[in-house]
């Protein structure tokens, strides 16, 4: 295993490349506001991040990545076009592996950049790519946003529409939400008994927990009014299955994506969009013949992102997360931004990991 001062070493020089490509070195206080992290993630985060707490500044989280308060700072008072590159250290709760660290070093370089989105992708890429060069790695992409662009496509309820985005980055969820929707589940007895009553509802119950009467009551009426909508047309359902199950290289993909869109028109934009980044990463030297693409890829660890999305991966080391990985997270900048949005897009490389794989070639 490699010692720190050689995993240190490794982070320095990877974000020396990333200066040279013009990027601004920032840092981030390891404690940060609890708040923003748990609005961006709700309370799933705590079972993944360190929680603390003082009287002054309340509950803070040891820093689970950079991505969050860099892009904080940036929409405070960054200048446009920007360039930065960070190292130091994230925390990540480990209550199933123990083998898995808690504590390590990532590098990471992030542009914030509105004139040219497909270019600013293929650079990331591109320098992630130069960066990890050598290793036994695969590289897989993926465009969450070509699914989100599906989903708010369908013929269906907004609040249907509302739900599904919401559980993009949780497939049993949106799957199970998806059969729901398009009638192919079974009503569970006791919500069939709640919609055949009509009315308030009524009773001498005592209210417990956090929930009031009155928003009971307001589910209730969601639920039959969603009761009431019809379900999501056969031809859709089959259409968005066929595009959750694509998985070729990019321009076999970007073929069968194209098929699709034809009983999934609203998915078009969003593949224009790909084939603009698939001509700025061929300009960058990158093979995309050979590149792999898969339509769900993002969907279980990426939750900020929402369109272009990368990873490379040692497959002689599936017990090894990504060595690299990032994407695109232009929603993010427009959350945390007060009302001002820039097009982003970044990425992140484990120097420990690196090395590790350096050490069982050697």
């Amino acid at each position: 295993m490699a010692a720190q001062s050689q995993i240190q070493a490794r982070a320095a020089m990877l974000r020396v490349r990333f200066e040279a490509a013009g990027a601004q070195v920032v840092d981030t206080p390891l404690l940060q506001p609890a708040g923003t992290l748990l609005d961006l993630y709700g309370e799933d985060i705590r079972a993944r991040a360190y929680v603390t707490s003082d009287a002054l500044h309340g509950e803070q989280m040891l820093r689970p990545d950079f991505t969050v308060p860099v892009v904080e700072a940036h929409m405070r008072h960054g200048a446009e076009p920007a360039r930065y590159t960070y190292s130091g250290e994230v925390f990540r709760r480990q209550e199933i592996d123990p083998d898995r660290p808690n504590e390590y070093l990532q590098v990471g370089y992030e542009v914030f950049e509105r004139n040219d989105a497909a270019a600013a992708d293929a650079e990331v890429f591109a320098l992630f790519a130069l960066q990890v060069r050598g290793l036994p790695l695969r590289a897989a992409t993926g465009d969450i946003g070509i699914l989100m662009a599906a989903v708010q496509g369908l013929k269906t309820s907004e609040k249907r529409k509302a739900a599904l985005m919401r559980h993009i980055w949780r497939p049993r969820r949106f799957r199970a939400l998806l059969d729901r929707f398009a009638g192919r589940a079974s009503v569970p007895e006791n919500r069939k008994k709640l919609l055949e009553t009509e009315g308030d509802l009524t009773g001498s119950a005592v209210e417990l927990g956090k929930r009031r009467a009155a928003e009971v009551q307001a589910r209730v009426e969601a639920l039959r009014e969603d009761a009431k909508a019809p379900p999501i047309a056969e031809n859709e359902l089959l259409a968005l299955e066929a595009l959750m199950a694509v998985r070729e290289t990019v321009p076999y993909a970007v073929e069968q994506m194209r098929d699709i869109a034809v009983d999934l028109p609203q998915i078009n934009l969003a593949l224009d969009r790909l084939d603009e980044r698939t001509a700025a990463m061929k300009a960058r030297g990158v093979d995309v013949e050979t590149l792999d693409f898969e339509a769900s890829y993002g969907r279980t660890s990426m939750e900020y992102y929402d369109g272009f999305v990368f990873g490379f991966y040692a497959e002689a080391r599936p017990d090894l997360p990504p060595i690299a990985s990032g994407g695109r997270y232009d929603a993010l900048t427009r959350r945390l931004g007060g009302g001002k949005e820039i097009p982003a897009v970044g990425g992140v490389l484990r120097p420990d990991l690196m090395l590790q794989l350096e050490e069982v070639r050697a």
